[in-house]
């Protein structure tokens, strides 16, 4: 990826800010500037971390393409479907898509899937800075590999609140070796057969694979190479003495990770596009769909390099520490730091994962208030249960699935027969629930009813955490939000108190995310206004949990999204008769 050089900024007024942004929405029809981007999205043979895979490509690439473009601006993306046999849809996460709802980019929800052989346009307005992502939305086709960055800048003449001398990017991610056609058909099977803990973890879509452990039959001659330069670790090259951001993002298909560059501070000043009052870290907590933006100083001495890892918190590590070189200019880029890698902090650890996630605050000077009160409080109970002896993942015992007309076009058209219009519950048996101990959940059942939010209102979420259906065992689960930014009002441990716990909230100076984690055992409290006219998803950015059903929609103003565009309605078109044609599939 071509990284830019930025010049290195000072700290401005947020009045100044202020008046820049006004001023930016006056002239925004002059100067916006339209960024064009061609996606080609195909399967290819790669060899991430040196062993040989289908992976899902876009131009060529994994991870694709930075989009790079400026508050303000109207991206447009041509996306092509060259898979084949698979439908495709590519969800622009963090953009909330005010005005343009069908741009989402979640199949079954905004829209019908990008079929074999055809393009579709994505187009969206980037309506402020800061770090995003893409990723697929189909299925389980993210952790084939397609996935990227989004990069949103200031407008011109407006600096950051901190000062840096050169702007990168990483992605971090998982990585398996199984297909997400393998790993879906065991989590949909009886027996049960789980995804299991990933091969190796990737950054910047390169890792390292052990292929010594496979052996040297023939059978597996030239599948693993670990001298292919497709899995050399990923390198940062550095000048001694300057300031970096970089930008961390996480598109991993099941892992919490920690983060850490040897010897190196980092302090966190964004988070998902949101500027964090600065604190300093040795490791960065990251989950899935979470960005953040990290200083580092290259002030170590400069004659030897050090290592980049990243490792598995939260489940028992089964997987080797991610790998790479922060190059210190003119070391060879390839030059081995002369110590051990680190193993990271203690995966079983909660503590200081939970102590991170409660020193995330909005940067003073760019908070912005939440409302003292909430019109509606939902609470979500993450379960896990079998419904007629298939494994789930739930929300107060309802598996989520998706209909067949996406729920924007079912809403706009008025098809109320294609989903189910009984309203899905908000809340559960506080009182008697057993967070703590495997739970009896007979009453569980799968649904594609959806949350009605009144327009313009306040919704406060409560997601609260339990023990899965394996004893003593609580997963994290980050939760992703479309459409919208929310404010985090708190975290704790056990079970959500509703005479005490509201009253710990952070209403002062709260970060506003658009993914969080729930901790083992635990609850977080989210706040938002149902302000962004559409259909949104609100789900567990791990893969196979929303592939089981831990999801749920919020609708909120449909009535007052404007008329959808032709290419929706065509596509919706085209998949009714691909339906009829191949005897009626699921996809919508």
């Amino acid at each position: 990826m071509v990284e830019l050089h930025q010049p290195k900024s000072s700290t401005k007024s947020f009045l100044i800010r202020i008046l820049a942004a006004v001023i930016l929405g006056i002239a925004r029809t002059a100067d916006a500037r339209i960024r064009h981007y061609n996606f080609d999205v195909r399967y290819e043979f790669k060899f991430p971390d040196c062993y040989q895979k289908l992976v899902i490509t876009v131009n060529g690439v994994s991870p694709g393409p930075t989009i790079v473009a400026q508050q303000g601006d109207t991206v447009v993306v041509d996306v092509t479907n060259d898979l084949g046999t698979e439908n495709l849809a590519i969800h622009w996460h963090g953009i909330r898509q005010r005005g343009t709802p069908w741009s989402d980019g979640t199949e079954g929800v905004t829209q019908c899937p990008i079929l074999p052989g055809e393009t579709f346009t994505y187009k969206f307005v980037v309506d402020r800075a800061g770090t995003y992502l893409y990723h697929a939305h189909y299925g389980m086709q993210r952790e084939a590999g397609l996935y990227g960055m989004i990069r949103v800048a200031l407008p011109d003449g407006v600096s950051e609140p901190f000062a840096y001398d050169y702007d990168r990017s990483i992605i971090l991610n998982d990585w398996y070796h199984n297909s997400t056609y393998e790993q879906a058909a065991g989590l949909s099977s009886i027996p049960f057969v789980w995804v299991g803990e990933p091969k190796s973890l990737l950054i910047h879509g390169r890792g390292r694979f052990n292929c010594s452990s496979l052996g040297t039959t023939s059978s597996v001659a030239g599948l693993c190479n670990s001298t292919n330069p497709e899995c050399s670790p990923y390198v940062m090259t550095v000048v001694p003495g300057k300031k970096y951001r970089l930008r961390v993002a996480s598109l991993t298909a099941l892992s919490a990770l920690s983060f850490e560059i040897e010897g190196h501070n980092l302090t966190v000043v964004e988070a998902d596009g949101n500027y964090v009052e600065p604190f300093t870290v040795k490791n960065l907590f990251i989950y899935s769909g979470e960005t953040y933006s990290v200083l580092v100083t290259a002030n170590q001495d400069p004659s030897r390099n050090y290592w980049i890892t990243t490792n598995v918190v939260s489940r028992k590590p089964a997987t080797p520490t991610g790998l790479g070189v922060f190059n210190y200019y003119p070391n060879h880029p390839r030059r081995r730091p002369p110590t051990d890698p680190t193993s990271g902090p203690p995966w079983n650890d909660t503590a200081p994962r939970l102590a991170q996630s409660l020193a995330i605050k909005a940067k003073q000077g760019y908070i912005h208030t939440p409302p003292l009160t909430s019109d509606r409080v939902i609470v979500f109970l993450n379960t896990q249960n079998k419904i007629n002896g298939y494994f789930h993942w739930s929300v107060n015992n309802v598996s989520f699935t998706l209909p067949q007309t996406p729920y924007l076009i079912a809403l706009k058209k008025g098809l109320l027969n294609a989903f189910n219009q009984t309203p899905p519950p908000d809340g559960y048996d506080f009182l008697n629930y057993p967070i703590f101990k495997v739970a009896n959940n007979t009453n569980a059942t799968s649904s594609n009813s959806i949350y009605k939010l009144k327009f313009n209102t306040t919704i406060d979420v409560i997601l609260q955490n339990a023990n899965s259906m394996t004893p003593d065992t609580s997963e994290t689960h980050p939760w992703h939000l479309h459409g919208h930014d929310f404010w985090v009002l708190g975290y704790g441990q056990g079970k959500f108190d509703f005479n005490n716990d509201p009253k710990k909230y952070n209403l002062a100076n709260p970060i506003m995310k658009n993914t969080v984690p729930v901790h083992p055992y635990g609850w977080t409290a989210l706040r938002f206004q149902s302000d962004n006219p559409g259909v949104w998803s609100f789900h567990c950015h791990i893969e196979s949990h929303f592939y089981m059903g831990m999801g749920v929609v919020f609708e909120e103003g449909v009535e007052k999204v404007g008329e959808l565009p032709s290419s929706i309605m065509a596509k919706a078109q085209k998949a009714s008769t691909a339906r009829e044609v191949i005897g009626g599939s699921r996809e919508g």
